[in-house]
């Protein structure tokens, strides 16, 4: 059975975070485990309370699961701080397979979720163990130090810099663009980099969609695709679930993609 590892905060209201990591592992046909490293009060309007687990429970639950489960593939999602951070990259010392880091900062709701005190430790202690890391355009910019930009050319080029900083390879993701053509950008170190394209689909209800991308990566990684088929399969799966997202009707702002679109009725 192939196994992921989702390192994660944890969303009450079910649309992103942990929740929407086992849901997309779940539909994509893989086993989730599970490690929390903050809980979050929120819903699909806002964020309104943040409790960082201690660190000593985060190297305990990491613990657990390697000591026992064979995974086979580790996304990360919501750290919070620089001690989570070292908990993180210590808990991972041991494991040599694919991980995927999606570099949460931001609530969908605009609440900040990772201090600025971390950033210079996400870069230091995970960004060179990360198989691919998943910025959205705001992550990316944040990261390099340099105003955003959705042009396809700067795209490439923050790409680039960021896989300069120890990534094996970095999924540029347009969602915060513009225009009606969404794009990703695969830079792998392979020419060209691989295009991602989508027609971009009137919705408010997108909460969840980083998390949904990199956990459903992370899942085909499990399953023994190669980065850029997973990537691939992981970007068609989540366009789908964001075009049935508004069949849920859950809350009353920003909603979730639907994980189970292709099995539910």
């Amino acid at each position: 059975m192939a196994t992921a590892l989702t390192i994660a905060g944890s969303d009450s209201g079910g649309g992103a975070g942990i929740q929407a990591d086992l849901k997309a592992f779940s539909a994509r046909g893989v086993y989730g485990a599970s490690v929390i490293t903050a809980l979050t009060a929120q819903n699909t309007q806002a964020v309104t309370a943040v409790e960082i687990t201690p660190v000593e429970m985060i190297r305990a639950q990491m613990a657990a699961v390697f000591d026992d489960i064979a995974v086979h593939a580790v996304k990360i999602g919501m750290l919070g701080t620089p001690e989570v951070i070292a908990a993180v990259a210590d808990g991972l010392a041991g494991f040599d397979g694919p991980v995927v880091l999606d570099p949460v900062m931001v609530a969908k709701s605009g609440d900040a979720l990772l201090a600025a005190e971390a950033e210079a430790a996400l870069a230091d202690r995970l960004l060179p163990r990360a198989t691919v890391l998943t910025p959205n355009l705001p992550e990316a910019a944040r990261l390099l130090g340099r105003d955003e930009s959705d042009d396809p050319a700067a795209m490439l080029e923050a790409g680039q810099a960021l896989r300069a900083m120890g990534p094996a390879a970095v999924l540029m993701k347009g969602g915060h663009g513009r225009g009606e053509t969404c794009v990703d950008l695969l830079i792998d170190g392979d020419e060209p980099p691989l295009r991602l394209e989508a027609a971009r689909i009137a919705t408010r209800n997108t909460h969840g969609t980083g998390c949904t991308l990199s956990a459903s990566i992370a899942a085909e990684l499990a399953k023994g695709a190669d980065l850029r088929r997973a990537v691939t399969t992981a970007h068609g799966y989540l366009q789908g679930a964001i075009a049935a997202a508004d069949t849920l009707e859950i809350g009353s702002g920003h909603g979730p993609v639907h994980h189970f679109h292709e099995m539910w009725t």
